[in-house]
């Protein structure tokens, strides 16, 4: 047989006989991923109480019909954690992909289509859950079943995590996993939620990738006074101190902090806005106080969540206290929510508080332990690199390393010395205005980017784990 019929013929018997071996791509693919993804959004995995046994269930049994040994880890049974692990030749540190079972609670009445129906219209499934996070799980899924159809040689494990409790319980999550399993997921590198793409008039501007975030830690403001019948005016009342207490905390403006995350940030937003406002971004990186104030006052004012990733936040969102209109309470209560600054000094922060308040009858304190440590990844790893050459490949845009002013589970990686980073699918911009997002009363996600996304992640793992 000439040699040139003997490749062609080969390569035929080589495509039947494996009919996975494109990778990450068909309309064979698309409409598994799709089918996954569906079952997954359709179970009610709310947190509370969680219940993502039914995922990870779910998981197992896919997983397992393909051969696919799991490893499941459970303090509580009703939310557990499945590991699934493809095997490399051990040549460099294993690489980590996450993704969470559990969802935010919803208000049923506020859905157009039900939120555990992943209803498909107009190219979007909607469902809780559809951008947090049960698309960066299905495509967690995707990828293990990807590399085991094809019998991918590795020079990393690849170790796929579906995590409980990221929305609020990571004790029963990510940090009961690195508390007790470590040795199950420990890596070199880990992909995660925490980033995305941003797509504006259905343009891609940018793409955002996590390496660090803010740490949540809500503080408690208690006044107390004497108690007292409502017809007597007190300047001792308790609420009236609580309430001058709390205009302290909302008026109080803590220092502007730029780190290695937010200075590349700005600098790489200023190249891609217009002459006026990327002038504002580069004043805010400004040493000099005169110049990058005003501009943070700005922001502050019109653009607060870039304000957010330059300062500690603290936003009261609780207020309680009396039980009768016609009673002077004794003690009224206030919870502020803080996101601290990585760079923040933890153990001045609170005086520092208490002197804003100045006010000896007025207690203030940590509403809870630390439990999301601060932690940041580099940006001149390996994987950032293959991160942004992936980004330019798949959206055509560069990368913004981003330091998130939420939580998620990678500041419990992260804690471990694993380089994390988060990413995600490209998502509206004009979705989080009109209620469409993460947490919001309604989720969706076009069909169209869960597809590239899947494809993204998975060149990703194969830039950095494919055997060489």
């Amino acid at each position: 047989m000439r040699p040139s019929l003997l490749a062609a013929t080969l390569t035929l018997v080589l495509t039947v006989a494996s009919p996975h071996a494109q990778g990450p791509s068909g309309a064979a693919f698309e409409a598994e991923t799709l089918q996954h993804f569906q079952a997954l959004l359709k179970l009610d995995t709310s947190s509370p109480p969680g219940n993502e046994i039914r995922a990870v269930e779910y998981l197992k049994q896919v997983l397992e019909k393909e051969g696919i040994s799991v490893q499941v880890f459970a303090k509580d049974p009703q939310r557990p954690n499945l590991v699934a692990r493809i095997r490399g030749s051990g040549k460099k540190r294993p690489l980590l992909v996450m993704g969470h079972t559990d969802v935010v609670t919803v208000d049923p009445k506020k859905w157009t289509f039900p939120p555990f129906s992943a209803h498909r219209d107009g190219g979007y499934v909607y469902g809780r859950g559809a951008v947090d996070d049960k698309d960066n799980l299905v495509a967690g899924l995707m990828l293990v079943l990807t590399l085991t159809r094809n019998n991918t040689p590795l020079d990393r494990d690849v170790i796929f995590l579906a995590e409980s409790g990221e929305e609020g319980a990571p004790e029963v999550g990510a940090q009961f996993m690195i508390d007790n399993h470590l040795d199950a997921i420990n890596a070199e590198f880990c992909l995660a939620e925490g980033g995305g793409v941003v797509r504006t008039g259905g343009q891609v501007r940018r793409a955002n990738v996590g390496t660090t975030e803010k740490e949540p830690r809500a503080v408690e403001i208690i006044a107390r006074g004497p108690a007292g019948h409502g017809s007597v005016p007190s300047r001792n009342n308790a609420v009236t101190r609580l309430s001058a207490a709390v205009g302290k905390v909302a008026s109080w403006t803590p220092p502007l902090r730029i780190n290695e995350t937010t200075g590349t940030y700005f600098r790489k937003l200023a190249a891609l806005s217009p002459p006026e406002q990327a002038q504002r971004y580069r004043d805010l990186l400004s040493p000099d106080a005169t110049v990058s104030a005003p501009a943070a006052d700005w922001m502050l004012e019109n653009e607060p969540q870039h304000w957010s990733m330059t300062h500690t936040s603290l936003v009261p969102t609780i207020v309680g206290g009396g039980y009768r209109y016609n009673v002077i309470p004794s003690e009224a209560k206030a919870t502020i929510d803080v996101r601290l600054h990585p760079d923040e000094d933890q153990s001045t922060f609170l005086e520092t508080l208490r002197g804003v308040i100045n006010d000896p009858d007025v207690e203030v304190r940590w509403a809870r332990d630390r439990y999301r440590p601060a932690g940041a990844s580099s940006l001149t790893t390996e994987a950032f690199t293959v991160i942004e050459q992936q980004v330019k490949k798949h959206y055509g845009v560069d990368v913004l390393p981003t330091m998130s002013t939420g939580a998620s589970d990678m500041a419990q990686i992260r804690s471990k010395g694993i380089q994390c980073y988060g990413i995600g699918p490209a998502i509206d911009s004009e979705d989080g205005p009109r209620g469409f997002g993460a947490h919001s009363d309604q989720e969706r996600i076009l069909e169209a980017e869960l597809h590239r996304f899947v494809r993204y992640q998975y060149d990703i793992v194969m830039a950095l784990a494919g055997a060489r």
